[in-house]
């Protein structure tokens, strides 16, 4: 009989150090987000000195939502991240929810897209396009599969250094540009014609326009169950990333800020390759570096999503809400391999059928309600006997209720920029999941009454 284990009882192990907690978090947020949201940003805030204080603030303000995550990551350190916490508030069906409309709708897109900008950014070097595009698209997505497949430590190391090789960059045209940016450009304070709002009203809505480019720093919780020593090194990865990357963005953004004015980043389709095109040293190969430094950042964040996101439906799997082949760990390599195959696989075929992928936006509002509940289940939890964080984030409430304001500030504005899509997939989510969640509850419950007998 062979020592190794079967999929049927192997286990994932805990492989992963804090500098791969750090990696997933921080090579998760920083995405191509950012090559557009200097433009964002600049135009909402309307002045130089309201858009750096825009990150500033923008950052400051998402750090409650990475002490809520710590405290319950600390509290569950297993895999599943959002899934597991509504579960443990007593909710299986809004838990079964959460993984429905992760899986269906926004972790294959995530991947398709991500996958698709790749293969556009390297248009700039080579004649690809159509077809072609969309092959080498798949073909990254088949290669982080393999990665991801064989070793969730090898996967972890090349996260780590990925995410190493995509802040390099931003911390050279940060350093560089630091010496070049002239004083009144920064300090400049003047509304940018036409501006919709200025003063306060300025600030709060750069602050909104901010909001994405921090979304995804809690990405580690969905590994909890293989990461070591998680009640330490989750907390701390988790704050770590959030000072990580609000250092490198209000960092960018004072550079930027020093460098072009507010109307010109306002108006630019390509403000980082604008901004590195006024650093003399670089100054005509700007076009080239930024490109390359467009594939490395997309890459890191490929990697990342096909790393992490497939564990929420392993998670479900072992709990019976999802279907059991999800929950195969490989006796070899130690990897939730069947969900992370099918999650690419679906992956691909949004590529060759990119309108599908559009449907990413129509469930905007409600990701943003998960990530507003998640919070809320710290309310819930309080009070639970089971309920023991080894980490604890100061101002407890206090923190919860920041966390909620911000989401519930981009829920607000999500419903008013696309009420109809937004509520269609909310009804197409519940509409879909809870007949699901009943169906597979009763499965469970007639298998539990067999085992009895």
């Amino acid at each position: 009989m062979s020592n190794q284990k079967s999929n049927q009882t192997a286990e994932l192990g805990r492989k992963l150090g804090l500098s791969a907690v750090i990696a997933l978090g921080v090579g998760t947020t920083v995405g191509s987000g950012i090559f557009s949201s200097l433009s964002e940003v600049s135009a909402a805030a309307g002045s130089s000195l309201l858009l750096v204080l825009s990150f500033l603030i923008g950052g400051l303000v998402q750090i409650p939502a990475n002490f809520c995550y710590a405290e319950l990551a600390s509290a569950f350190p297993e895999d599943g991240g959002q899934y597991v916490y509504f579960k443990e508030a007593g909710s299986r069906p809004l838990a079964f929810l959460c993984g429905w409309v992760s899986f269906w709708a926004t972790d294959p897109p995530s991947i398709s897209i991500m996958a698709l900008a790749i293969a556009n950014y390297l248009a700039f070097f080579l004649p690809i396009g159509g077809i072609s595009a969309k092959l080498v698209a798949v073909a990254f997505v088949l290669v982080f599969m393999c990665v991801h497949l064989r070793s969730v430590e090898g996967g972890g190391k090349f996260q780590t250094f990925i995410t190493a090789l995509k802040v390099i960059p931003f911390v050279l045209i940060i350093g560089v540009g630091l010496f070049f940016i002239k004083g009144d450009l920064f300090m400049s304070a003047a509304p940018l014609a036409g501006a919709k709002a200025t003063g306060i009203l300025a600030l709060l809505a750069g602050i909104s326009a901010t909001t994405w480019s921090f979304d995804g720093m809690a990405a580690p919780c969905y590994m909890s169950g293989e990461i070591k020593n998680p009640e330490k090194n989750l907390p701390k990865g988790l704050i770590l990333t959030a000072v990580i990357v609000l250092g490198l963005y209000v960092a960018l953004t004072v550079v930027a800020s020093g460098l072009l004015s507010v109307g010109e980043l306002a108006s630019s389709e390509a403000p980082i390759a604008l901004l590195a095109s006024k650093i003399p040293v670089i100054g005509g190969a700007a076009g080239t570096i930024v490109a390359v430094m467009a594939i490395i950042v997309v890459i890191g964040s490929l990697s990342s999503c096909i790393m992490f996101q497939p564990r929420i439906e392993y998670a479900m799997a072992k709990d019976g809400l999802f279907f059991k082949s999800f929950a195969k760990v490989h006796p070899k390599f130690e990897t939730p391999y069947f969900s992370i195959i099918v999650q690419c696989a679906v992956a691909i075929i949004l590529i060759f059928a990119t309108s599908l992928s559009d449907l990413l936006g129509y469930f905007t509002l409600v990701a943003l309600l998960k990530n507003f509940l998640t919070f809320g289940t710290i309310i819930v939890l309080k009070n639970k006997s089971h309920y023991k964080p080894t980490y604890k984030m100061p101002a407890r409430m206090l923190m919860v209720l920041v966390a909620m304001i911000m989401t519930g500030t981009l829920i607000y504005s999500t419903f008013l920029w696309a009420p109809i899509p937004g509520l269609i997939s909310a009804v197409i989510a519940v509409g879909t999941g809870l007949p699901v969640y009943y169906l597979w509850e009763s499965k469970n419950k007639r298998d539990a009454k067999i085992i009895n007998e």
